[in-house]
């Protein structure tokens, strides 16, 4: 099963690759279930490099450490959790960047083994992941996107 979460964000490849590749400096900013970040090796995105974070979903606090599988700069990030239990059902995750006219398309993918029961017991656990996931597309647009500067459409206050 593949949980996917799309967002247009109006920005290039390059600023959305680059944070990520700062992600020890964006990370609790890019939601507020983020704990906490820190690179394992390298501070950057490369296959092999391995991270470690902390998160809040479902009122579960998730603690990994992960290793980059692929890295495409400014089109593709996937990882996969180094413990091999936890990747057995948590197949890999990836940030795919599309560009497209000066902007983005981002598709966040979390790739899960569950069977049809497994789904049914995890309902909720699983539409928690599906809301993070949609408010990291969201939060990241916000953090991204550039600043349009002050609305100048409107009428003058000067006298």
């Amino acid at each position: 099963m593949i949980l996917s979460q799309t967002t247009m964000i109006a920005a290039p490849a390059e600023r959305i690759f680059a944070f990520f590749d700062r992600m020890e400096v964006n990370y609790t900013r890019w939601h507020p279930d983020h704990i906490t970040f820190r690179w394992l090796q390298d501070g950057r995105q490369a296959v092999g490099n391995r991270f470690y974070f902390e998160e809040r979903i479902h009122g579960q606090h998730l603690k990994r450490t992960m290793c980059y599988t692929k890295v495409m700069p400014n089109r593709l990030i996937e990882f996969v959790p180094d413990n091999a239990l936890i990747r057995f059902f948590l197949r890999r995750v990836s940030f795919i960047i599309e560009p497209l006219d000066g902007r983005c398309r981002l598709t966040q993918e979390v790739q899960i083994r569950i069977g049809p029961i497994g789904k049914r017991l995890n309902r909720a656990g699983l539409a928690a992941v599906e809301r993070h996931m949609r408010e990291e597309g969201e939060n990241l647009k916000a953090l991204v996107e550039p600043d349009p500067g002050p609305d100048l459409s409107g009428p003058s206050s000067s006298t």
